[in-house]
């Protein structure tokens, strides 16, 4: 197989026809029937199911097609890179459902900027998903928090050292964290993510016990019970940050606890250089708690 019949075949994935697709990619309808015939007796399988109108993908197609998209994207990039053309093609990157989230429209307008022709999508998931998605190549990098079960064959580098705050309503007399968790009506994150075991893990450690009042999954909606007065909680300098001057903070644990978040990649990824700008924009919006590359 060769990279014009992949990119025919996405074609017609994506526009419904071989006509379509004929048009798309600047051939006639009978060479798009060669190449397709021609890839299919390459696989030794059917690609279609060409008793539907239009025709869609069978099985086969679809994993052909996320495999196709892939190289297609990883031979352009290393074109880009040898023929020092201007870097283009599309940027995919991942995420957690984190307070650090709020650093990446900066960063990717940032990149952008360096990057002009180049294509950015965004996806959010959990962890797992991203990991799984960075080491099949569905995504060129993912933002995660520090995990522990990463493959070797992916990399990861932290570009935040972010601490954590205990918060309180505005007006809370300032006093000692510990004071302030177990005097004052305690609202819980609970999540399955990291950032919450470490809060249980560190109450446990210091032996706190807390009058908890609710218990919310979002950072964002913890800190917002907090800025209307319903009690204290544990949140990350990025969701802190969010409301300044509307709580009042002080550090959480003896010596304050902090959370490292970074970019995962493909230890042989075609967009490092790509990645590394946007690791340098994340750490610069990061301002006193970044890590440069």
């Amino acid at each position: 197989m060769d990279i014009r019949q992949l990119k025919t075949f996405i074609a017609i994935a994506e526009q419904g026809t071989f006509a379509k697709a004929a048009d798309a990619v600047g051939l006639t309808p009978s060479a798009v029937s060669q190449q397709v015939q021609a890839l299919e007796s390459e696989v030794r399988a059917e690609l279609f199911n060409r008793t539907t109108r239009p025709i869609t993908l069978n099985s086969h197609g679809l994993q052909m097609l996320e495999a196709a998209r892939g190289l297609v994207r990883s031979a352009d990039d290393v074109v880009d890179a040898i023929s020092g053309r201007a870097i283009g093609g599309t940027l995919t990157i991942g995420s957690v459902r984190s307070s650090a989230l709020s650093l990446l429209p900066r960063a990717i307008v940032a990149l952008k900027a360096d990057y002009p022709e180049l294509k950015i999508k965004l996806h959010v998931a959990n962890t797992d998903e991203l990991v799984n998605d960075v080491a099949s190549g569905r995504l060129d990098s993912a933002m995660v928090v520090e995990y522990m079960g990463i493959p070797r064959t992916l990399t990861w580098r932290p570009f935040l050292n972010e601490p954590l705050y205990v918060i309180a309503p505005p007006g809370t007399p300032k006093m000692p964290a510990a004071d302030m968790l177990s005097r004052l009506p305690y609202v819980r994150f609970v999540s399955r993510y990291r950032l919450a075991h470490i809060i249980e893990m560190e109450l446990a450690r210091s032996g706190i016990i807390t009058n908890v009042i609710a218990e919310i999954d979002t950072i964002a909606a913890v800190v917002g019970c907090v800025v209307h007065g319903l009690g204290v909680s544990v949140a990350p300098w990025n969701a802190v940050k969010e409301a300044p001057g509307e709580v009042v903070s002080v550090p959480f644990g003896n010596p304050q606890i902090h959370r490292h978040v970074g970019l995962l990649q493909r230890q042989t990824s075609p967009r490092t250089t790509v990645i590394d700008r946007l690791h340098h924009h994340l750490a610069s919006f990061s301002g006193e708690f970044g890590i440069p590359g």
